[in-house]
């Protein structure tokens, strides 16, 4: 479960610095985006390990919440668990859920869009169509609302997730409160900054 996340945070770091060129250079996020899209080691090779990643981390997080469950099939006659932990740990299956249906609609978005412009359509390789594509996303202020929310959602999910998979891979040593700072630095710049991509498409169209 942790190595699985920690490699999609990886995905996720990449995915946000791509993003991040379309608010600094449209020429270089289409560059970015077409060589993504057409280089075949990322597309045949890293694709599909990417995909099999997320199905495995979150059948895994179904799993263990199922385990936690029948751990304790009595529940506790007065539990406070903000007294022990954050909201974020004790509601991971929640957030999680959340980010596993807004993949959902990401992939539709973007994803089935693309394997339908280049197998279906089999339409010409235009490499500077990225950055419109991308800007037509944000023009509908719901879906920019529900896009701003996922990640929000994200950000939570991160903000124990992160730091907690470094301890579960066995580094609970002397850089551990380094590695926690880490994790909650990351868990508020990446999400929040998808939502200022989002925030700042939607308001310079």
């Amino acid at each position: 479960m942790a190595l699985s996340g920690l490699f999609l945070v990886s995905f996720l770091s990449l995915h946000f610095f791509i993003n991040l060129m379309s608010v600094i250079s449209a020429e270089t996020f289409n560059e970015m985006s077409h060589f993504m899209g057409y280089n075949p080691v990322i597309q045949f090779v890293m694709q599909p390990i990417l995909v099999a990643g997320v199905i495995f981390h979150f059948v895994m997080g179904f799993v263990l919440e199922i385990k936690n469950r029948n751990a304790r099939p009595q529940g506790y006659a007065k539990y406070n668990g903000a007294a022990n932990a954050s909201w974020a740990s004790r509601n991971m299956i929640i957030s999680g859920i959340v980010v596993l249906a807004f993949l959902g609609l990401h992939f539709y978005d973007f994803w089935v869009h693309e394997m339908t412009y280049k197998y279906i359509q089999q339409a010409p390789i235009d490499a500077e169509r990225y950055f419109p594509e991308l800007v037509a996303k944000f023009q509908n202020p719901v879906r920019v609302g529900i896009y701003s929310l996922c990640f929000v959602l994200l950000s939570l999910h991160l903000w124990h997730g992160f730091s907690s998979s470094f301890q579960s891979v066995g580094f609970n040593n002397r850089y551990s409160s380094s590695i926690q700072k880490l994790g909650y630095a990351f868990a508020v710049v990446v999400p929040f900054g998808f939502v200022f991509i989002a925030l700042f498409h939607f308001f310079n169209q």
